[in-house]
């Protein structure tokens, strides 16, 4: 029979075709109707007994080749997802790709979902640092209109934009020894050298240490009122992050205060005493005061907010693994070990084990504990490995984002009012925008 594929034509044998009958032009032989033939091919010329397909002349060669071989090849410069359309067009699984090109195959047929993903994580990288920058130019352009705009502006631009100017520089570095500063004084404190007992065998707080923690929460104080006060919109202030951050870094040391003097004022409130203790020990969390001076930890918290799914995954793969390890020790364990005679002892050795801590504190100590041990071991790195390559991509992501972003702020010069623009690629901005659409569209 004769074939025409693109103005490629080539006559072919009916027994080679035979050999393959469930192929598309194996079927033709058994076609028996012009109309039948025709759901095959896109034309027939029955004077010639040519059949023509609309198609890739430059692939139909490696058809050619499988009919006569009953193998296929691919060069590396074909795309592989072409080839891959055209050999199902065929009816050509490819299952009868050979051996020297499977694996380089099905690699470049992986490869490219790797690179999509990071070319789509480089346009929403673009598309949200743009966001952002928008709304920064916003929240600046609202000054123009408030009473000593210009002074404001400069002002919120120094303590909210580490790096932006001289004078954010030097504010930055005394925040940062002002917290570093509060957590030392509260380690110090803990210590026995540094503990004062008083007439009733309570403990006091070392005067020195106090008039540090003192000065802490001043200056903690001033920064939040000095924000809110040359903040753009007041409404919105306290809907970021950081500034929930600086307030419940405060908040403890007032509420302790009006707890105490409860206390003093009514002894029977005795027991709210012990709340002023535990607020005391929530100083811990000035250190997350430093986020507003690291793009690492910004980027860490963005991480954690949008890797929920990784993080659950993550949890239920050491949940799955701890329930199973730890019946399995119970089993073995139970009458020779006291250390691993209940089930919740040997979740707590199931924890320890997978997640490759090691405490050592209970340990199997039959030949049977001591393989499931090491099994538990093993399961426990797999498990914890799998899902980190997703939120370590995730947190490049964010990284780099927030690095694109911090460098467009730095760049903008307000000295005068709103003269510059931020340096993006609208084109790219644009793109993905119609992308996102078009995506839409399809899915409706």
């Amino acid at each position: 029979i004769s074939i025409n594929v693109g103005g490629f034509k080539k006559k072919m044998r009916s027994n080679t075709l035979l050999r393959f009958p469930e192929t598309r032009l194996g079927k033709l032989l058994s076609c028996h109707s012009k109309e039948s033939i025709l759901e095959l091919c896109d034309d027939y010329d029955d004077t010639k007994n040519e059949f023509y397909f609309d198609r890739n002349p430059e692939l139909f060669p490696y058809v050619l080749h499988f009919y006569k071989t009953g193998k296929l090849h691919v060069m590396g410069e074909l795309c592989v997802f072409s080839f891959s359309q055209e050999i199902e067009y065929w009816g050509i699984n490819e299952f009868f790709i050979d051996s020297c090109c499977s694996y380089s195959y099905h690699g470049r047929k992986m490869e490219p979902d790797q690179e999509k993903w990071e070319e789509q994580s480089d346009q929403e990288s673009t598309t949200s640092s743009f966001d952002e920058i928008l709304a920064f130019y916003n929240d600046a352009s609202k000054f123009d209109k408030q009473p000593f705009g210009n002074i404001r502006r400069q002002l919120w631009l120094a303590l909210d934009n580490p790096g932006y100017s001289v004078l954010s520089r030097i504010f930055s570095v005394l925040s940062i020894v002002v917290v570093l500063g509060s957590i030392v004084t509260m380690c110090l404190n803990s210590l026995p050298d540094f503990q004062i007992v008083d007439s009733n065998g309570n403990p006091e707080e070392d005067p020195r240490f106090e008039i540090v923690e003192h000065f802490g929460i001043a200056w903690f104080t001033f920064e939040l009122v000095a924000r809110f006060a040359v903040a753009p919109d007041f409404l919105k202030f306290f809907k970021h992050a950081l500034n929930l951050i600086d307030l419940m870094s405060i908040l403890p040391f007032y509420i302790t205060l009006i707890v105490n003097l409860v206390v003093e004022s009514s002894p029977t409130l005795a027991n709210l005493g012990r709340v002023a203790q535990v607020l005391r020990l929530m100083r811990i969390f000035r250190i997350l005061k430093l986020a507003r001076h690291s793009t690492g930890l910004r980027s860490l918290g963005a991480t954690l907010k949008y890797s929920y799914r990784e993080v659950g995954l993550l949890l239920l793969y050491l949940s799955v693994g701890i329930s199973i390890f730890s019946v399995v020790a119970y089993t073995i364990e139970k009458e020779e070990n006291e250390g691993l005679a209940t089930i919740p002892a040997c979740w707590w050795w199931a924890t320890v084990s997978m997640t490759t801590v090691g405490y050592g504190d209970v340990v199997p100590g039959s030949t049977a504990g001591k393989l499931t041990a090491s099994a538990c071991i093993l399961a426990g790195i797999l498990v914890v490995v799998l899902p980190i390559t997703l939120i370590f991509n995730k947190f490049s992501h964010f990284y780099r984002r927030q690095k694109q972003l911090e460098s467009a702020m730095r760049s903008c010069d307000f000295g005068d009012g709103m003269k510059e623009v931020p340096s993006v690629n609208l084109r790219d901005y644009y793109a993905y925008k119609v992308k996102s659409l078009m995506a839409s569209l399809t899915n409706m």
